[in-house]
C-alpha cells in the first residue's frame, strides 16, 4: 500500500482535472499519470482498479469543497433562524459554482456509478456520509428543519447547480435570490 498521502492527493487532483475536462470515458490511469506529470504506472500503484480511482476522486471532491473556517466562523456566532440557514446554503451554492470543475466531475461520477456497481457502492457511501454530516451540522447549529428538509435542499441545490453548469432553463437569474426562495419554501421556521 502506498505511503505517500501527498502523491495520492496529487493523483486525485489530476484525475479530477481529467474527469472534468474529458469525462469518464477519458479518465484512465495513464491519463491521470500524464496530467499529474508522473511516470506511467504511478496511478495504478495507488488505485488498483478503476472503481478505486473513481471512488477516490469522489472523496477528493468533498475534501476540496469543504467550507473555509474563516467564512463559517462568523456565521456560527449568529442567532439560529431561517436567515442564517439561507446564508449557509448560499455559501454551499457559492462553493459548488465557484469550483465548476469539481461539480462537473461529481456529475460525471454520479452518472458513471449508474453503470458501475463498485463505484455505486463507494460513491453512495461518500454521499450518505456527506448528507449525514449536513443533517448533524444543521441540528447542532440549531437551524430550522431536519433530515427531510436537508434532503429536499440537496435535491434543489443539485438542480440549481446542474442548470448553471449545463444547458438549462435560461439565464440570467439571481442565484442568491433563488437560493433564498428555495430555503424559505422548503424549510419552515418553527
Amino acid at each position: 500500500m502506498p505511503r505517500n498521502p501527498e502523491r495520492r492527493t496529487q493523483l486525485a487532483d489530476a484525475g479530477l482535472a481529467v474527469l472534468a475536462e474529458a469525462g469518464a470515458r477519458g479518465l484512465t490511469h495513464r491519463a491521470v499519470d500524464a496530467a499529474a506529470g508522473l511516470p506511467a504506472g504511478t496511478a495504478s500503484n495507488y488505485f488498483k482498479t478503476r472503481d478505486a480511482l473513481l471512488g477516490a476522486l469522489g472523496e477528493r471532491i468533498f475534501e476540496r469543497l469543504a467550507p473555509d473556517e474563516a467564512v463559517i466562523e462568523p456565521l456560527t456566532k449568529r442567532a439560529p433562524g431561517i436567515d442564517l440557514m439561507i446564508d449557509y446554503v448560499r455559501y454551499i451554492v457559492e462553493r459548488l459554482l465557484g469550483r465548476p470543475e469539481l461539480s462537473l466531475a461529481l456529475l460525471e461520477l454520479r452518472l458513471e456509478a449508474v453503470r458501475r456497481p463498485g463505484l455505486h457502492e463507494i460513491l453512495s457511501r461518500t454521499l450518505r456520509q456527506g448528507f449525514d454530516l449536513d443533517v448533524a451540522y444543521n441540528a447542532n447549529a440549531g437551524l430550522p428543519g431536519g433530515a427531510e428538509e436537508i434532503r429536499l435542499l440537496h435535491f434543489a441545490i443539485d438542480g440549481l447547480v446542474l442548470d448553471q453548469l449545463t444547458p438549462g432553463t435560461g439565464r440570467p437569474y439571481d442565484i442568491d435570490a433563488i437560493t433564498a426562495r428555495l430555503v424559505r419554501r422548503l424549510v419552515r421556521e418553527d
